[in-house]
């Protein structure tokens, strides 16, 4: 068997677009399509969702396990749904998809999500022993929660803030359609 077709050399002589320093997965991170301050409550909302179920996952005995179980199962979500955010935002994942369902995505995820872990954690904080793992994931709970309802007042206060930009335009087409037709 001879060394021509089936084995190329290993090294190129000119590396293609692809390789450097952004190469492999870093090349398709991009934390510019979030503002600086959504950013930080998106990593928030994400690190402590992710302590609060480690924090219950610690917890060895419990008395009425309902409390506990669903703290696990919203805390779990929780971390998984905001994973599946920043990962919709910082990859080409977002440029294949329409930016306006993005958006209303965060909003409504953001939201359902702060409200659940509130009342999972106000269900666990009834349920508990007062072990120090389940203070910290309570605690971590609450914090988390407060920055998902956070995300949603920043997103809900930008989305109010673009409605009077886009008010003119409707009005200015109810005068077009008022306007006769042959004057």
């Amino acid at each position: 068997m001879e060394n021509g077709a089936v084995y190329s050399p290993t090294t190129e002589a000119a590396p293609g677009a692809g390789r450097g320093a952004r190469s492999g997965l870093a090349a398709y991170f991009f934390l510019g399509r979030l503002p600086w301050y959504r950013r930080i409550l998106k990593g928030l909302q994400l690190l402590l969702s992710l302590l609060a179920f480690i924090c219950e996952e610690v917890v060895s005995e419990c008395g009425l396990c309902g409390g506990l179980y669903f703290f696990e199962f919203v805390s779990c979500s929780a971390f998984l749904l905001s994973l599946l955010l920043l990962i919709v935002y910082c990859t080409p994942v977002h440029d294949r998809v329409d930016t306006g369902k993005v958006k209303s995505s965060d909003f409504y995820i953001t939201l359902g999500t702060g409200c659940v872990f509130l009342l999972a954690s106000i269900i666990f904080v009834s349920t508990h022993f007062g072990t120090s793992a389940e203070v910290a994931a309570i605690v971590f709970g609450f914090i988390a929660s407060s920055m998902f309802l956070l995300d949603f007042v920043v997103m809900l206060c930008e989305k109010l803030r673009e409605s009077p930009l886009r008010k003119p335009e409707n009005n200015a087409r109810a005068e077009a359609l008022t306007e006769p037709l042959n004057a």
